[in-house]
């Protein structure tokens, strides 16, 4: 007998196209000794997954699970979008127990869509009025996409002009190894930036000599011609 999580993987195949079967994989770093390495891909794009989802949205905890173990990444990413729109349409203790959940399957939300498309809304907007020691707890992590989480978490924070947060976050990823987190950190600043732009350059007065340059160059994007040189040079 099937289970739930069987038909939900036989109505995202009935949206596969060839193509982006074929060029997902490479898109998304799936070969050996890269961030993706092993992912698989049915190769459905994200609207139609999403339909998916939201079609399914009320299914229990248990068949979240299933997909999440899914070596299919499309099923992983069906899973994340359902937590996300069951998060935006409920209240406490629902967004607790979505979050908890969403907190213990981080082994699972394991390349960068996955995170960027369900932190936000799910982290992000669960710690908007609560302490953020899980968002420290998470950068501290040894895995990449937990720590991925805590700064794409804060996108909801910046939009809510909290910038607690934002700067210590920033100083402890400074030296982050992996350019995925580079970009995540710069990417964070900016948008901090673009809400609040003294923030941005207290940051970059004290730090943009080391920054490492992929950080450095996401973070002074919206600044005028004239600021990105100054922050550019190493004196």
């Amino acid at each position: 007998m099937k289970t739930t999580s069987d038909l939900i993987l036989e109505e995202l195949k009935t949206y596969v196209d060839p193509v982006k079967r074929e060029y997902l994989p490479r898109f998304f770093k799936t070969g050996p000794g890269q961030y993706g390495e092993g992912d698989q891909f049915l190769g459905v794009v994200v609207p139609n997954t999403r339909l998916v989802a939201k079609k399914h949205k009320h299914v229990d905890f248990e068949v979240m699970v299933e997909l999440l173990q899914s070596p299919w990444h499309e099923c992983r990413l069906c899973a994340l979008l359902i937590l996300v729109e069951r998060f935006k349409k409920c209240g406490e203790p629902e967004r607790k127990t979505i979050y908890d959940f969403y907190l213990s399957q981080t082994a699972r939300i394991n390349n960068w869509d996955l995170v960027d498309l369900s932190a936000p809304t799910i982290v992000g907007g669960y710690l908007l009025d609560k302490s953020r020691d899980d968002l420290y707890r998470l950068a501290d992590s040894s895995l990449l996409w937990d720590q991925r989480i805590a700064v794409v978490a804060t996108y909801t924070l910046i939009r809510n002009e909290d910038f607690i947060d934002i700067l210590t976050l920033s100083e402890k990823l400074l030296h982050h190894p992996h350019d995925l987190m580079r970009k995540a950190t710069g990417w964070m600043l900016r948008e901090m930036g673009k809400r609040n732009v003294d923030l941005l350059y207290q940051f970059l007065d004290k730090h943009h000599q080391v920054m490492p340059r992929t950080m450095l160059r996401y973070s002074i994007e919206k600044l005028s011609d004239e600021e990105r040189r100054h922050y550019m040079r190493r004196d």
